[in-house]
């Protein structure tokens, strides 16, 4: 599984919200986006490593 699927997805919920820095949820979504764009190595590792081959859901 590519890292930047699941990015693009975080992305996706990211924008459905309104930017509003007090609220929760978007500024969870936005923090962690932000965060794992920063380690996107990092995170594909993790993916390789914990996403078995066709566990992963159907993003399109």
């Amino acid at each position: 599984m590519k890292a930047e699927r699941v990015l693009a997805e975080l992305n996706r919920l990211r924008q459905d919200l309104d930017k509003d820095p007090s609220d929760p949820e978007w500024f969870t979504l936005h923090h962690v986006f932000c965060f794992v764009s920063y380690k996107m190595g990092d995170f594909q590792r993790y993916l390789d490593e914990n996403v078995k081959p066709g566990s992963e859901p159907d993003f399109d």
